[in-house]
C-alpha cells in the first residue's frame, strides 16, 4: 500500500488504502474543516513533535457500545463512594493540556503537540470537541476528551492525578452518550484498558458502515451540560 501526501484540499483517500499499520496519509493541516472531514471518514491524526502530520485508520477498529460498558466491581465501589464530582465542558483546555503533560502509565511520550492542542481547543469552541472532568473538591484530578459528530463519539485521550479519576470520568461520559442516543464510542486503537471496559474490535469496513449511519443523525447540543 502507498502512503498518500495531502494537498491543501481537505480531502482524504479511502481508509481501505491505509498500510498494514493503519497509516493512510501524510501532511495537510489541522484546520477544523480538515479534522471534521477526517473524522467523518474514520481517520484521525496522530504524530510526534518531530514528525509531519500523520493520518491513521487502523484495521481492526476498537469501539465501545455505550450500553455494553463493563464496570469492574472494584470501580463500582469508587463510583458509589462519590469521591469525585463530574462535570462536562467546564475545563476542556485544562483537560487536554493535562493529557499532554501528565506521564502516561505505558511509559510512552505524549503525542499532543502544541498545534494539536490548539486545533482541538478550536473544535471545542465550535461545539465539536468535548471533555468530561473529575474533581476532588476544587482540584481537577482526571478527565477525558474527544470529538462528537452526529451520534458518533471519538475518544482521544485521558489523564489522571488520582487513582480511578479518569475511569470515573469515562464511565460518566459513556452513560451520557447512551442517554443522548450515541451509537458508539470509537477507541481508535486497541488497548487492554478499553478492552476491560467492554470495548470490542471490529473490521474497519464494519466500523465505516456504523460510522456512516451515526454521523447522519442530528448532532448533540453544542456545549454539553452535565454535573454529578
Amino acid at each position: 500500500m502507498s502512503v498518500f501526501f495531502l494537498s491543501r484540499d481537505p480531502t482524504f483517500p479511502h481508509p481501505c488504502l491505509a498500510d498494514a499499520d493503519g497509516l493512510l496519509a501524510i501532511g495537510g493541516d489541522l484546520s477544523p474543516v480538515r479534522l471534521v472531514a477526517a473524522y467523518s471518514k474514520g481517520i484521525f491524526p496522530w504524530y510526534g513533535p518531530d514528525s509531519p502530520v500523520l493520518w491513521w485508520s487502523p484495521d481492526p477498529r476498537l469501539i465501545l457500545y455505550p450500553d455494553k460498558i463493563h464496570i469492574p466491581r472494584s470501580l463500582r465501589r469508587t463510583l458509589n463512594s462519590c469521591k469525585f464530582s463530574i462535570t462536562a465542558d467546564t475545563s476542556f483546555q485544562e483537560v487536554i493540556q493535562s493529557c499532554a503533560v501528565v506521564p502516561r502509565s505505558d511509559g510512552h511520550g505524549t503525542w499532543l503537540v502544541p498545534e494539536m492542542i490548539s486545533a482541538y481547543v478550536g473544535l471545542h469552541r465550535a461545539g465539536i470537541a468535548h471533555s468530561f472532568e473529575a474533581w476532588n473538591g476544587s482540584r481537577l484530578v482526571g478527565g477525558v476528551y474527544g470529538v462528537a459528530l452526529g451520534r458518533a463519539f471519538f475518544g482521544e485521550s485521558m489523564f489522571y492525578l488520582e487513582s480511578n479519576a479518569s475511569k470515573v470520568a469515562l464511565i460518566h461520559l459513556v452513560r451520557f452518550l447512551e442517554a443522548l442516543g450515541f451509537h458508539f464510542m470509537d477507541c481508535q486503537q486497541t488497548t487492554e484498558h478499553m478492552l476491560r471496559f467492554g470495548a470490542k474490535e471490529i473490521p474497519r469496513n464494519d466500523f465505516l458502515t456504523l460510522l456512516g449511519q451515526a454521523i447522519i443523525k442530528n448532532p448533540a447540543p453544542g456545549k454539553w451540560s452535565y454535573r454529578a
